[in-house]
């Protein structure tokens, strides 16, 4: 491990590396059930718990009324159910799609700041451009790129990309190069997606864009309409630096505005030694599996009030664009049994805490990053204000989907380390926050 340290702070010095600051958006205000839904579109899974929102198979016929090739061609759709058996359509308004941080990057020469979320469950790195048709009326209070003011700048020819989600919304445009500074790491030729139309869901976020650091193999870049996925900053970062293998790595830290003297941050290239250090135990590593893309390690265990629950073969990845944490539901299910008063609501489509409920009597429980369970803060199993009487979830149910999603209600409780070199995770545990189980007012869903 000294050998590991002393390699990233010779690194550090020689390049001037630094922490990236992750910046609370101001903006952003915690809604449950919006979130729930972002994460429905997000991943496209089926919930198995009924409530408001859910999948739903259509049959697509050509326009003259006749299905495709004499065959009705079936897509599936989320919905959200308006009163006995109809449905209507998911609007920007039906979730939760800001950020909750975001941090600052420089691309171009001269650079321009631009405020990104990084998401290590995507892949992209687009930003907000003035290729965009609207862009004067659409970026008040926002930055935004401006290719002809960089001179490192280059088109890339019949290159384009498209993000959508289920409910139509989609940011696309065309690509280009550029370098790009991530603390104190410059990277040069990095794919950069300029973004020349928005749907409302993504216009009215407060960032500027979205840097991706899961694998290559889910960036959305096409070719002359062929699929091209790009190199991410972290890859080409190991690819383009001569830095050593210690080095091939990023680190995050998220902390709650509870705890106004600690800062969230990322570091690219370094590990943060004292926090290491601080939680009194050796990094806990694990291998990724990075086959679909994701962070993906196992999660086979679970421990709630010093009960443990075994599930073989589960696995879950790490997301820093999820804020909830959804795990099965035979853990959910034991999870809120321990809860005084907990119940499943199919109105806010998850499950719900009264806010009688101190943080003494919340449940002790931990979940697996391979062969370690780590323990999530008592306060994050609380996630935001439901209503008057009641706090939604921080921990809900993933549906179908295949795997868990450990998002900030985990992540906030770790330090973690993303080895993309070594195709490892590794996380230790932070010193826990102040014990306060409401969340702050500017993070409620009220």
């Amino acid at each position: 491990m000294e050998s590991l340290f002393h390699a990233q702070a010779k690194l550090r010095q020689e390049l001037g590396l630094k922490k990236v600051i992750a910046i609370s958006n101001k903006n952003y205000k915690r809604h449950g059930t919006k979130s729930y839904v972002y994460l429905l579109n997000r991943f496209g899974f089926q919930p198995t718990k009924p409530g408001p929102y859910y999948h739903k198979t259509f049959i697509q016929d050509d326009v003259n009324g006749n299905s495709y090739s004499g065959r009705p061609r079936k897509y599936t759709e989320l919905v959200k159910k308006t009163g006995g058996d109809q449905t209507g359509e998911v609007t920007a308004q039906d979730q939760q799609n800001d950020s909750e941080y975001l941090c600052e990057v420089d691309i171009g020469t001269p650079a321009q700041k631009l405020l990104l979320d990084f998401d290590t469950g995507s892949s992209d790195l687009w930003v907000r451009s003035t290729e965009q048709s609207s862009w004067l009326s659409s970026s008040k209070g926002h930055n935004t790129f401006n290719a002809a003011k960089s001179s490192t700048f280059k088109k890339a020819k019949g290159k384009a990309w498209k993000i959508t989600y289920g409910d139509g919304s989609s940011a696309s445009g065309d690509v280009g190069t550029d370098v790009i500074s991530i603390g104190g790491l410059s990277i040069k030729n990095q794919a950069v997606e300029l973004a020349k139309t928005m749907s409302k869901q993504f216009s009215d976020g407060t960032g500027d864009g979205l840097l991706g650091l899961a694998f290559p193999s889910i960036n959305t870049v096409t070719t002359n309409g062929k699929s091209d996925p790009q190199p991410t900053p972290v890859t080409n970062m190991i690819t383009q630096s001569d830095i050593p293998k210690e080095a091939e790595l990023f680190t995050s830290a998220f902390y709650s505005s509870r705890d106004a003297q600690e800062k969230s941050f990322y570091t690219f290239g370094w590990i943060d030694e004292d926090l290491v250090k601080a939680s009194g135990e050796d990094i806990a590593w694990t291998d990724i599996d990075n086959s679909e893309g994701f962070w993906m390690f196992p999660s086979e265990s679970a421990t709630i009030n010093g009960q443990k629950i075994e599930q073989s073969s589960n696995k879950a990845i790490a997301d820093t664009g999820t804020t909830l944490a959804l795990v099965s539901d035979k853990i959910c299910e034991a999870l809120y049994k321990q809860i005084e008063g907990a119940s499943y609501s199919e109105e806010y489509q998850g499950y719900i805490i009264p806010n009688t409920v101190t943080v003494d009597n919340l449940p002790d429980f931990s979940v697996a990053i391979g062969g370690k369970e780590f323990v999530i803060q008592k306060q994050d199993l609380v996630f935001a204000q439901a209503d008057d009487k009641n706090w939604y979830g921080g921990v809900q149910s993933r549906g179908e989907n295949p795997f868990d999603i450990l998002g900030d209600t985990l992540l906030k409780s770790v330090y973690a380390i993303w080895d993309q070199g070594r195709t490892r995770f590794g996380a230790v545990p932070k010193i826990e926050e102040t014990q306060v189980i409401a969340p702050s007012p500017d993070d409620s869903g009220k």
